[in-house]
């Protein structure tokens, strides 16, 4: 075992090579020293429990390309991009709403440059970081006033913290929602301070059940937007509307989680329907939260729309420089709403909507070119074939609803097989995520967003 040990190479030595020189230029020293110390601490562990040299060591030149094989590596941010061929158009595991290009540049610009954030031009003096948007959200949705936070359940803690601690706020059993990572609407209540009163049942929930909650200590009414699960059967709710003229007779509030952000009838569009901001806002409630990195198709933040009175308190709770967003989400959500501007080219430009309504046509297009290159690479070993297949908006929008789609599937004579395909498929300078099913791998066009960059990664298997 000794002997091995003296088999491994000097670092100072092998930093004076040429190729050693190359890495301390291209790397610098101490990240170069670094590695080359990982190497040998490694070797000498295999040497323990082995008793032979690991492969890396065999020359000096296999040592050195291990080590900017490492360096390279701590290079390489974990949230790297893969292609998502799952069926779930807006994936909140794979980052959610894909950005528009105008929002990639607008974000670009506004990391390479000093961006008027706080500073009024027109007026040469501090402004508003929300000012802009806010302008801009009160034109395509008609409220009186908008405040811009990093997220909907920040946009949800806000408006409790500022207008109900140490009050009730009564919600209908029914949505007391949990989404991803286990957020629940209880939870953020007791967090803002304020007690939930819940009313009603699971099922059904009458306008009665509120109206004999109330109280002197109530200070919301609150109705949360069920998107990510359904009721059916015999069932019972309360409109916003009706809320909002229970609300007036006890002049208490009427706020609204709506969660998905949609800004456009997606009906038009030949998509299930979807309750819109224009339309709650039309209903008459004071606030509304909804996310901009779901529907609404933008980076992600939450957004409180409503009343200017309200919007101005929200503004000014200590709460909101916290969870105030930064000047590239802030260029990029202008960006993004800035499309809706143009409503009949939402389709091109707004790529959660590109994604939504592409052609079946379009689908079979692509699922053939991608089922010609699986069947060269892996005919032999997997049943390669074009099915029809349903997907789904994701992120907790429309659970219930199906989207006709195209995808690929693949099916291996043994399980083992379908295993390390999927391992085989993740493992590719970017990974392909779909879905197993039936016994099946699913690789389904709705998702796919880059064609030639999944063409090109596919030639790698």
């Amino acid at each position: 075992m000794t002997a091995l040990f003296r088999q491994l190479p000097s670092l100072d030595k092998l930093l004076n090579t040429p190729q050693g020189l190359e890495l301390l230029a291209e790397f610098g020293r101490t990240a170069v020293v670094h590695a080359g110390r990982q190497n040998l601490h490694y070797a000498r562990e295999f040497i323990k429990q082995q008793q032979n040299l690991p492969r890396f060591c065999q020359s000096e030149q296999t040592f050195l390309i291990q080590m900017e094989t490492l360096l390279r590596q701590q290079r390489q941010v974990v949230a790297k991009p893969v292609h998502n061929l799952t069926g779930t158009v807006i994936h909140t595991n794979l980052g959610r709403a894909l950005w528009p290009l105008s929002a990639q540049h607008a974000a670009t610009a506004a990391m390479n440059s000093p961006v008027a954030l706080e500073f009024d031009l027109d007026e040469g003096k501090r402004g508003h970081r929300d000012n802009a948007i806010s302008d801009l959200i009160c034109e395509l949705t008609g409220a009186e006033a908008a405040c811009i936070v990093n997220n909907n359940a920040a946009a949800v803690l806000l408006m409790l913290s500022t207008f109900a601690k140490d009050k009730e706020v009564i919600i209908s059993r029914g949505e007391l929602i949990e989404i991803g990572g286990s957020f629940r609407i209880p939870d953020i209540m007791a967090q803002a301070g304020c007690k939930l009163i819940e009313v009603g049942t699971t099922n059904r929930t009458h306008l009665k059940d509120y109206r004999n909650a109330i109280n002197e200590n109530t200070a919301f009414l609150m109705k949360v937007h069920t998107s990510n699960y359904q009721i059916s059967g015999f069932t019972a709710s309360v409109e916003e509307h009706e809320l909002v003229e229970l609300g007036k007779e006890f002049n208490i509030p009427v706020i609204s989680d709506l969660g998905s952000g949609a800004l456009a009838d997606l009906s038009k569009y030949a998509l299930p329907k979807e309750p819109t901001v224009q339309e709650k806002l039309a209903q008459g409630v004071d606030l509304i939260s909804f996310s901009g990195d779901k529907l609404l198709g933008g980076p992600q933040a939450g957004i409180i729309v409503g009343k200017k009175e309200w919007i101005t308190c929200l503004q000014q709770h200590p709460l909101k420089r916290v969870l105030r967003c930064d000047k590239v989400i802030l260029a990029g959500l202008e960006a993004t709403l800035r499309l809706y501007l143009e409503p009949e080219n939402l389709m091109k430009t707004l790529p959660v909507l590109n994604l939504l309504t592409r052609p079946i046509a379009d689908l079979e297009q692509s699922a053939v070119q991608i089922s010609q290159i699986l069947q060269q690479k892996l005919g032999e070993q997997f049943h390669i074939r074009i099915e029809p297949s349903y997907a789904q908006v994701g992120s907790g929008a429309q659970p219930g609803a199906s989207i006709p789609s195209v995808a690929v599937t693949l099916q291996a004579k043994t399980t083992e097989k379908t295993t390390a395909l999927l391992a085989c498929l993740k493992g590719l300078s970017v990974p392909i995520i779909g879905r197993v099913e039936s016994d099946k791998v699913w690789l389904d066009m709705r998702s796919l967003s880059d064609i030639n960059g999944l063409k090109m990664t596919l030639e790698e298997l």
